[in-house]
């Protein structure tokens, strides 16, 4: 489990093929600190598994189906990517609750400068726009961020200076692809609702009648 704050920003240093899917390595220092094999790490949003790591990289497999459904199959060396390390037992939850499992790909479609802020407009499928509400939360590349606004095809969030100078929204471009990950919280409160089915996207009345039948008052 995560967080979406990022740790640092790594560069990949190279990637290379293998049988089934390729190894990446990816140069970093803070993330490096107490790190073992075995540990997860997020590197732009996506979960990887520690295979290996030195003084000065880690080393992480990526399989085929990383490779078709995240942006990690685009990179190359000299890329920077975003590393956050799993959270530990008390820890401050600065973000939100993040998995690390991507859900989809988004593309920004707009940057626009407000005042000291960066507004990205994203184009984002739509299973992934349905758990999106304005103030609520969604990763990006592995970085918590707050949806202000949300329309049929996308969402908008708000990128401050801090955070465009620490991770790679900062340098991010029209055209561009994101990794997603949805809110968990919001999945777990729709597979709760009795008789809601994934893609129905009609009402649930939340009444007396429905707390009744339920024993809720």
């Amino acid at each position: 489990m995560f967080t979406g704050i990022i740790e640092e920003m790594g560069v990949v240093k190279a990637e290379g093929k293998m049988r089934h899917g390729c190894r990446v390595a990816i140069l970093a220092q803070t993330v490096l600190t107490d790190l073992a094999v075995g540990d997860s790490v997020t590197v732009n949003g996506v979960c990887l598994t520690v295979v290996a790591h030195d003084d000065a990289a880690l080393y992480a497999d990526l399989s085929p189906e990383t490779l078709t459904v995240t942006t990690l199959g685009s990179l190359k060396a000299g890329d920077p990517v975003n590393l956050e390390r799993a959270l530990r037992m008390g820890d401050r939850l600065g973000g939100h609750l993040v998995t690390g499992h991507v859900d989809g790909i988004g593309v920004i479609r707009a940057r626009d400068q407000e005042a000291d802020a960066l507004r990205l407009t994203i184009e984002a499928p739509r299973d992934i726009l349905r758990y999106c509400v304005p103030k609520g939360s969604i990763t990006m590349d592995g970085i918590s961020l707050t949806v202000n606004e949300v329309t049929d095809y996308g969402f908008q969030v708000a990128i401050i200076p801090h955070t465009a100078k620490v991770t790679t929204l900062g340098v991010k471009l029209a055209g561009d692809r994101v990794n997603l990950e949805t809110d968990l919280i919001g999945r777990y409160v729709e597979r709760l609702f009795p008789g809601h089915q994934a893609g129905d996207r009609s009402e649930i009345a939340i009444d007396r009648e429905y707390l009744r039948k339920r024993g809720l008052m």
